[in-house]
C-alpha cells in the first residue's frame, strides 16, 4: 500500500469501514493495515465502524421473532450471531490474554441481547426503541474487535459508543442529530484523544436522546456518522471505506464496462443516490455540504485505487452525463382528461389522494395541454393509490371530465445524472437517439429543474437495454 512521505497533517480525517469493509477476520484485520499504514500521516485519525455484514439484520430478526414468541427461532438466531463473532476472534491475530478478553466483551453483550429478547417476548411486542437498541449491540461489538487487533498490533486507541457523543431527537429508527449538543459533546471527548494521538474507534449508525436513550440513525446510518463527526471535528475529509473502488458510471451488474468517476459534485451523488443508485444515502452529505469538506470513497479491498472524490467543485463531466441509473418496482399512474383543460385544483387535489396514502412520488409529468398527468410511485403503493383517486375524483369521473385513472405496472424509471446538463444544448437528444436506435418505447419523461437529470419511463423489459444503451452511447462513446 502506497504511502505520502509528506509532513504529518494535523487536521482530523474520518475514516469509515462499512459491514462488508469489516464483515470477516480478514476485512478487520485489512482495515485496520490500512488505519495503521495511514496514521503517522494522519495522526489525527478517527475510525467509524458498521456492525459486520448481516449483523443489524440478523439482530432485528431476533426481535421480531421474539415479539412473536418464536423462542427457537430468536435462540438460534442469537447463538448465531455469538458464533460469527467468537469466529472471528479466534482467526484475529491476538494474544491469548487479549483474545479472552475480547470474547468476555462480546459474550457480555450477548447476554444483554438475551436478556433484551426475553423481555420482548415476555411482552409480547416490541417498540421502535427496543428496535435500537437491539440494532446498536451490532456495532458495540465490532468495535471492540477492531480495537483490539489495533491496540495488539502497538497503536493507542479507544473504543467510543457513539452515544456518548451523537445527541439526537427521540424518533426511534431514524433520528435526527441535534447539531450544537452533538458538536460540544463530540470535541469536548475526541479532541483530548486525538492531541493525544489515541485512534478513537467509534460506532457507526447510533446515538442517543438528550437522556440518553439509545437511537439509530436510520437508512446510511454510518456513513452519517462519519459526516456527522467530521463537521463536529472541523475534518479535513472523510474517506469512507467499502467494497468496490468507488462510484460507478452504472451498475457493473447491468453494465459490464461500467468505470469508477474521478470526481463528483455532492449534487450529482444526491441525484444519483435519488434514482435508485447504491451510494451514499443524502442526507450523508448534508453535515459535509456546508464546511466543503470533501468525501472519498474507497476499496478497502484495492486501496491503491485513485477512489471517488465527492465535493463542492464542479464536476469534471459538467455538461455531460456522469452516471445512468434505473429504478425498478414501480408503476406509472396516470389521470386523463379533456375535462381537466383549465379546471384548478386537480393537480393538487390528485397528489393530495396519493399523500392520503403516504406513497412516494418518484417521477411527475404533465401534458402542457393539461389533459393528463401521469407520475410514478411504488408497486406496492399502486391499488391503494388507484382507490384513493378513484374517491377524491369521483365527481369528475362521473361527469366525464377526466375519462380515465390507471396504472402502468412494470416500468422502470432511467435517469441519465450530470452536472449542469440543462445549459448544455444537445444532451436529451443524444440519450433519446441512443434509446431510439434499439427501437426502445419511452412511455414518460421529466428533466429535473436543478440541472443534473433527466428521467425515462419505459418497460420493464427493455430496462437493462436502455441502462447499458446510454452508458455506451452517450458516456463511454463520449457522443456528446
Amino acid at each position: 500500500m502506497a504511502k505520502n512521505t509528506a509532513q504529518p497533517n494535523m487536521q482530523p480525517l474520518v475514516m469509515k469501514f462499512g459491514g462488508t469493509s469489516v464483515g470477516s477476520a480478514e476485512a478487520i484485520t485489512q482495515a485496520v493495515n490500512i488505519v495503521t499504514s495511514y496514521h503517522a500521516e494522519y495522526p489525527q485519525l478517527v475510525v467509524v465502524a458498521s456492525a459486520m455484514s448481516g449483523i443489524t439484520n440478523q439482530l432485528l430478526a431476533c426481535a421480531r421473532d421474539a415479539a412473536d414468541g418464536n423462542w427457537k427461532s430468536y435462540t438460534q438466531g442469537i447463538s448465531s450471531i455469538e458464533s460469527t463473532h467468537m469466529d472471528t476472534i479466534s482467526a484475529l491475530a491476538l494474544s491469548d490474554g487479549k483474545r479472552q478478553a475480547l470474547m468476555a466483551d462480546i459474550q457480555a453483550i450477548i447476554k444483554q441481547l438475551r436478556n433484551y429478547c426475553a423481555s420482548i417476548e415476555t411482552m409480547g411486542e416490541v417498540t421502535t426503541r427496543g428496535l435500537d437498541a437491539i440494532a446498536s449491540l451490532g456495532e458495540r461489538m465490532n468495535v471492540r474487535q477492531i480495537a483490539a487487533l489495533l491496540d495488539e498490533q502497538g497503536f493507542a486507541c479507544r473504543t467510543i459508543e457513539a452515544d456518548e457523543i451523537i445527541i439526537t431527537d427521540a424518533a426511534y429508527q431514524n433520528a435526527r442529530p441535534l447539531r450544537e449538543q452533538t458538536r460540544k459533546r463530540t470535541r469536548a471527548v475526541l479532541d483530548p484523544l486525538l492531541k493525544a494521538g489515541v485512534i478513537p474507534v467509534v460506532t457507526g449508525f447510533i446515538g442517543a436522546t438528550e437522556k440518553g436513550v439509545t437511537t439509530t440513525l436510520g437508512r446510511g446510518g454510518s456513513d452519517y456518522s462519519a459526516a456527522i463527526l467530521g463537521d463536529c471535528l472541523d475534518a479535513q475529509a472523510v474517506w469512507t471505506w467499502t467494497d468496490v473502488d468507488g462510484v460507478m458510471t452504472a451498475d457493473p451488474r447491468i453494465v459490464p464496462d461500467a468505470r469508477v468517476i474521478g470526481r463528483l459534485s455532492f449534487d450529482e451523488v444526491s441525484e444519483m443516490a435519488y434514482f435508485g443508485a447504491k451510494v451514499l444515502h443524502p442526507k450523508t452529505m448534508r453535515p459535509l455540504i456546508e464546511r466543503n469538506i470533501p468525501l472519498w470513497v474507497k476499496n478497502t479491498f484495492n486501496p491503491d485505487h485513485p477512489a471517488t472524490c465527492i465535493s463542492n467543485q464542479p464536476s469534471q463531466t459538467f455538461g455531460k452525463l456522469s452516471c445512468v441509473t434505473a429504478i425498478r418496482d414501480v408503476s406509472l399512474v396516470t389521470v386523463r382528461g379533456k375535462g381537466m383543460l383549465g379546471v384548478p385544483g386537480v393537480a393538487a387535489r390528485t397528489f393530495s389522494a396519493v399523500a392520503d396514502r403516504n406513497a412516494s412520488v418518484l417521477m411527475i409529468s404533465q401534458s402542457s395541454s393539461e389533459q393528463s398527468i401521469c407520475f410514478v410511485i411504488p408497486s406496492a403503493d399502486q391499488a391503494e393509490v388507484i382507490t384513493s383517486l378513484e374517491v377524491e375524483l369521483a365527481y369528475e369521473l362521473e361527469r366525464g371530465d377526466i375519462d380515465a385513472v390507471h396504472a402502468t405496472p412494470d416500468v422502470v424509471i432511467v435517469t441519465g445524472i450530470g452536472a449542469g446538463m440543462r445549459r448544455t444544448p444537445g444532451v436529451s437528444a443524444k440519450i433519446f437517439s441512443a434509446v431510439g436506435a434499439k427501437d426502445i418505447n419511452i412511455i414518460a419523461i421529466a428533466q429535473g429543474s436543478s440541472e443534473y437529470s433527466i428521467s425515462l419511463v419505459v418497460d420493464k423489459k427493455d430496462a437493462d437495454l436502455t441502462v447499458r444503451q446510454i452508458h455506451t452511447e452517450v458516456i463511454i462513446n463520449g457522443k456528446q
